[in-house]
């Protein structure tokens, strides 16, 4: 599985952005994709997640109500709307996907066997 994750920027307090990772390979139609960021100096830390069956979503209690993650499934594409963006967002944001992951380990990274590449978010305040 190949992850190709976009949409970076720089924006200011406030503003929003939509990131985007799209999924490749054999067995894109079955993952669950997730976004995790890591600011400087800080670990990584989970974001949200959906599940492609089912389509259920989880959030960070930091990003709930600001963050929208939704999926399309004809693109094999999963998209991070965020929105009322706060400076301590500024991170690298990271699409994440695996084929088997059960759910008390759904915020973890290490439960996730493919990752892309990784995208800027700046936000300014």
């Amino acid at each position: 599985v190949q992850l190709q994750a976009s949409g970076g920027g720089t924006v200011q307090a406030g503003g929003s952005l939509r990131l985007s990772c799209a999924a490749s390979g054999r067995t894109a139609s079955r993952l669950t994709i997730g976004w995790f960021r890591q600011a400087p100096g800080k670990e990584r830390e989970f974001v949200s997640v959906i599940r492609w069956s089912g389509g259920n979503t989880y959030y960070a209690d930091s990003v709930k109500g600001r963050f929208t993650i939704s999926g399309d499934k004809a693109k094999n594409t999963v998209y991070l709307l965020m929105n009322s963006l706060r400076p301590e967002d500024t991170a690298v944001y990271y699409c994440a996907a695996d084929s088997s992951i059960i759910l008390s380990s759904i915020r973890q990274s290490p439960s996730y066997a493919y990752w892309g590449q990784g995208t800027l978010v700046t936000v300014s305040s």
